[in-house]
């Protein structure tokens, strides 16, 4: 009987113990193409400890390092390539006393992982804020010590929407033709006020609970697959939260920058002057200010410079992606982090995935500045990464003022032309993704100032011309911001997300005639482009504007798309011996939108202010 309590009061002290103590990343996996693993071990005074692997096979233990905090450990473990699925126990002594025990585990690697496929030019991937979505799961709408709650009358408060509501939605996603789905981030932000974004991560590793919980992350990730959907994660290497859980005991002096002034309530704010990176004649004080200043007062930015600090982004990044099975990373303020970290940071990645794809925010209307951090690019200064894709806010500004502007020498169409012609800055355009807009612009129908004849012009192009293009959600339905540019607003929700929403973006119920044609466009163009590799591979040429229509083609030896967008509010006649050089001896082609077959041999009349997409066989 002795014996029996003295094994039970031994098993609780254990299961104590491991309910006290947090370790990240909280599992891993035999068989990764790096054999190294840093783990960040948090308990009080754990630093005082001696570490001890027991019942590992093929893991030792290579160092421990203790940082200023005595309530840290890091464990550099060492994985044979051997080594296959287990658990073990992880053991802090002090003398012969177990102070804190962890149950680790490895687990098999999915056969195939390292060789997964990234997102593509043959996707289009649809962007969802999930607070603003679909609610699924109402009983997440509150939780206990999540602090900013919900009221869904309050355009930066809590709305509700969540994973599940995003798993009902799945149908309606793959109905309308999206082959990805790029998620504002979901993990937890347990901070006072909107909250919502989810660009202040307090937990690193977990998802937020009133979006549902890692598990269910991982359910939409297997469900989204079966339907022929990607998951791409929205992830923020260069701040957290203010109220992330390490804020109140960081492990170093230099976890943060300008840390010390932080501690004594004096915070710098970046000055957001991306330049300073590429500017040969840059103040260094202007290029700290911009890298270590704070993105906001409520988001402490993070030192990469620290090894590890910078080591558990990296490992973070590549447990997400081995956890929940991503085909994407969407990465937030790419520019501002430390350059040789971000640059790292995306070799790693690559190491692991050699197929995966990054996107990166570089956030500047000027090619020369975004080109600077893509993989391949030859810069002055020797900077290299391994980024492959990032956003192109360039075009993404310059099509509302090709739409908007009066057609003239130096406006309109010319606007669009100029932009995509200074294509020769990147290492690779077509792996740029391109957009309309998104979750931090004005809706793509504001910016044409409700103009739905323009609305459909500039959607044609982004899902005609290069790249991978990205729809925000809403955008289908003609979803607006008239008069504001509040992000709250811009982030509205999805009318059919809710119980008891009169109007039903999902279904049709409720929208106007003008919002369901605006779908239906949406859909055929989506679907058409699902199965067009002509548009997915091919190569691109385009025509300068002329009166008022700017022609473009996709190209390749079998195929060609001409896609003529035309602004002219009468319909127009196109000559069509300009183009004679791409059509070659072709005689008639398919136009998409109406299903008829025009003639090549001479001229196409074109619709006033529409577009037209035309598809024929090379020859």
């Amino acid at each position: 009987m002795k014996s029996t309590i003295t094994l039970l009061l031994l098993l609780t002290a254990l299961i104590f113990s491991q309910e006290d103590i947090r370790v990240e990343p909280p599992f891993w996996w035999a068989g990764m193409n790096n054999p190294d693993l840093q783990l960040l071990a948090h308990g009080s005074d754990i630093a005082t400890c001696e570490v001890f692997l027991t019942g590992s096979e093929g893991v030792e233990l290579k160092q421990t390092t203790r940082l200023k905090s005595k309530n840290y450990l890091f464990l550099d473990l060492l994985i044979s390539p051997s080594a296959t699925s287990q658990d073990f126990t992880i053991e802090f002594r002090r003398g012969a006393e177990i102070i804190y025990s962890y149950e680790y585990k490895l687990h098999q690697r999915v056969e195939g992982s390292a060789q997964r496929s990234g997102f593509d030019a043959s996707d289009v991937m649809y962007l969802i804020t999930p607070d603003r979505f679909a609610n699924g799961n109402t009983g997440n709408d509150v939780v206990a010590g999540m602090q900013d709650t919900l009221d869904r009358s309050a355009p930066l408060s809590r709305h509700g929407g969540d994973i599940q509501g995003i798993i009902n939605s799945l149908d309606y996603i793959s109905d309308m033709g999206f082959t990805a789905i790029w998620l504002n981030p979901v993990l937890e932000n347990n901070m006072p006020r909107a909250s919502y974004h989810g660009y202040a991560i307090t937990d690193f590793y977990k998802t937020d609970q009133r979006f549902g919980s890692n598990e269910q992350y991982l359910e939409l990730s297997r469900l989204a697959s079966q339907k022929g959907i990607k998951l791409i994660m929205d992830m923020i290497l260069n701040h957290c939260g203010s109220k992330h859980w390490w804020i109140e005991d960081l492990p170093s002096s230099d976890w943060l920058n300008f840390q010390e002034e932080a501690n004594e309530g004096n915070i710098t704010i970046t000055s957001h002057r991306k330049t300073v990176i590429q500017d040969p004649y840059v103040a260094d004080i202007d290029r700290k200010k911009f890298t270590d200043g704070w993105f906001w007062y409520s988001m402490p930015d993070l030192n990469q410079r620290n090894p590890f600090l910078a080591k558990y982004l990296i490992q973070n990044t590549i447990w997400w992606i081995e956890y929940a099975d991503l085909a994407g990373i969407r990465m937030d303020t790419y520019p501002y982090p430390d350059s040789d970290f971000i640059s790292d940071w995306t070799c790693a990645i690559k190491a692991e995935y050699p197929e995966f794809n990054i996107v990166g925010e570089e956030w500047h209307n000027n090619p020369a500045i975004v080109s600077y951090w893509q993989e391949g690019k030859h810069n002055a200064n020797g900077y290299t990464s391994c980024l492959p894709s990032l956003m192109d806010f360039p075009l993404m500004e310059a099509l509302p003022k090709a739409l908007n502007g009066e057609e003239s020498l130096r406006s309109g169409w010319i606007s669009a032309y100029e932009t995509l012609a200074t294509d020769f800055l990147y290492a690779d355009p077509f792996e740029l993704v391109v957009f309309p807009d998104n979750h931090d612009v004005s809706r793509f129908y504001t910016q044409v100032n409700e103009n739905f004849d323009l609305f459909k012009l500039g959607i044609t192009y982004f899902l005609t011309i290069r790249g991978v293009p990205q729809i925000y959600y809403g955008t289908e339905i003609l979803m607006s911001n008239p008069g504001t540019n509040d992000h709250g607003i811009i982030r509205s929700d999805f009318p059919g997300g809710w119980a008891g929403d009169n109007i039903n973006g999902f279904t049709g119920k409720g929208l106007t005639a003008k919002q369901k044609e605006a779908q239906a466009f949406l859909r055929k163009l989506l679907n058409w482009r699902k199965g067009n590799t002509v548009v997915h591979n091919g190569q691109l040429m385009h025509f300068t504007p002329e009166d008022g229509i700017y022609v473009l083609f996709r190209y390749t030896d079998t195929g060609r798309v001409m896609i003529v967008l035309n602004k002219n509010t009468t319909e127009t006649a196109l000559p069509l011996g300009r183009f004679t050089e791409i059509i070659g001896s072709a005689t008639e082609g398919k136009e998409v939108f109406s299903g008829r077959q025009l003639s090549l041999r001479e001229q196409l009349s074109v619709p006033p202010m529409s577009p037209m997409v035309i598809e024929f066989e090379s020859k």
